[in-house]
């Protein structure tokens, strides 16, 4: 049998994050026999259950982008159909200029359609730049470009500062001005393509969104924490035949003479038809090295940012906390935290199961800022107190904290990074029986890491179109925290 062709053949898919889970659901669909081999002791990646005084929280991604269709159906199919809530409230503010303001309505990632959209939030003078827009000529965006820079151009730097930045910063912790615009919001990229005016392409884009009736709720939690899935994806694969093997790290990834792939782990070595390197982008690099080495060198190229959630727990008599799920904070405003989630609000299942209780929780740290984050959890917590204080008022003592830190867990899409990711793919293309998949490619939300772990089986069944397809129409992932 061919290795690019393994229907009944051995596929060893490497790491047991949301995408490799999803890449061994897709592969037992097409008859293969299955083995995942995860460097950690648990499976999930980025997706991390826990709890604080006892209540069941999400310690990494905590909600799914519900309008892409991956991540939906991947939960319905393992039996978590009944357990998808969306959000209890769909409400947030900015925190900036020195108080709490709504979240304006009417922008695309930010970018407003008209100033008035953006009213409150930035000043008059910001205001009176986004109008200048209809009148400037034309700005090129070429292969690529910053969101930040296209979008300052175009509207003025009050508007990338006070609300593009705090939006795409939830999502990459990175920097809105290195930020690629044609793979992390590609249809503000192809609009630049085609129109002159930016707020005019941002209207358009609205017209056609409300043409095509979207409705429902953007986002979708599971009951129990959105770390459900991978446990239930795993559980899954188990029960059809597959074999998950924790505390398994791959040391080397050799082609055979005969075709397949030699995978060493540990003191044994597994032969494969096919392998599915779902790992981050520096692991892959150096799995890769010995049998692709240009793949590798444009992996090893990648940049990671680190980050840490602080999760807090309050007695719910002590706290009164304003309407909505919570803000974010625009870097420009010069606070620690850059986003705090008030999750008993969010999610109607964890405050009915936690009725005594009110959970929330902060992020701290971007691309850069490594400072912080070396400090230790005690302090991370203080500071996470002292700003959600001057916010909203809140003086009381939780009764647990936990700080959960994710060391180099968000890729960096800086420009140029879908050229980055043909050439890896086209490395590949010439190695049969190989593919990869996860955060570090198409999108780092989970619907996209679900969606890459599909290409990728295609891929190593001799089916290209969707890595394809991938690769030139990036997925936009409007919400943080995913895993390989």
């Amino acid at each position: 049998m061919s290795a690019s062709r393994p229907e009944a053949g051995h596929v060893v898919v490497v790491g047991a994050g949301i995408a490799g889970l999803a890449a061994a659901h897709a592969l037992l669909d097409r008859g293969a026999r299955v083995t995942v081999l995860e460097a950690t002791d648990r499976v999930g990646g980025k997706l991390l259950p826990g709890e604080v005084a006892g209540a069941r929280v999400d310690l990494g991604a905590e909600s799914l982008l519900a309008r892409r269709p991956e991540a939906i159906a991947l939960a319905r199919e393992v039996g978590l159909a009944d357990r998808l809530q969306p959000p209890a409230t769909a409400t947030a503010s900015l925190w900036t200029r020195g108080a709490l303001r709504p979240m304006p309505k009417g922008h695309v990632m930010g970018v407003p359609g008209t100033a008035s959209a953006l009213s409150g939030v930035l000043s008059d003078e910001g205001l009176a730049r986004i109008e200048r827009d209809a009148d400037l000529p034309r700005t090129e965006v070429g292969d690529d470009v910053a969101v930040g820079e296209y979008v300052a151009a175009r509207v003025g730097r009050e508007v990338v500062d006070r609300l593009v930045e705090p939006l795409l910063g939830g999502v990459y912790a990175g920097d809105a001005y290195r930020i690629s615009m044609r793979s992390a919001v590609p249809q503000l990229y192809q609009a630049a393509l085609t129109h002159t005016s930016l707020t005019e392409a941002v209207r358009e884009i609205q017209d056609r969104a409300a043409a095509a009736r979207q409705t429902g709720p953007v986002f979708m939690g599971i009951e129990g924490g959105v770390g459900q899935l991978p446990l239930a994806v795993a559980e899954s694969v188990r029960a059809r035949g597959a074999e998950i093997l924790t505390r398994s790290p791959v040391t080397e990834l050799r082609r055979e003479s005969t075709g397949g792939w030699r995978v060493a782990t540990g003191d044994r070595a597994l032969h494969a038809d096919a392998v599915v390197v779902a790992a981050p982008a520096p692991v892959a690099a150096d799995l890769l090295r010995a049998e692709a080495p240009e793949a590798a060198a444009e992996l090893a190229g990648v940049e990671y940012a680190s980050m840490a959630l602080v999760t807090l727990a309050y007695r719910r008599a002590d706290v009164a906390l304003p309407a909505g799920s919570g803000f974010l904070v625009p870097p420009v405003d010069g606070r620690t935290i850059k986003a705090s989630t008030f999750s008993s609000q969010k999610w109607g299942w964890l405050d009915e199961q936690n009725p005594d209780l009110l959970i929330l929780r902060t992020s701290v740290g971007r691309h850069g800022e490594t400072e912080i984050l070396a400090h230790e959890d005690a302090h991370l917590v203080d500071v996470s107190l002292q700003d959600l204080r001057e916010a909203t008022g809140l003086i009381a003592r939780p009764v647990e904290t936990r700080v959960t830190r994710w060391d180099d867990g968000l890729p960096q899409y800086p420009v140029g990074h879908h050229a980055r990711v043909a050439r890896v793919r086209e490395h590949l293309g010439k190695l049969p029986g190989v593919a990869v998949c996860g955060a570090a490619y198409d999108g780092v939300g989970v619907p996209a890491c679900v969606a890459s772990a599909a290409a990728a089986v295609d891929q190593i069944h001799g089916d290209l179109r969707a890595v394809q397809d991938l690769t030139a129409n990036p997925v936009q992932s409007l919400h943080g925290g995913a895993g390989e």
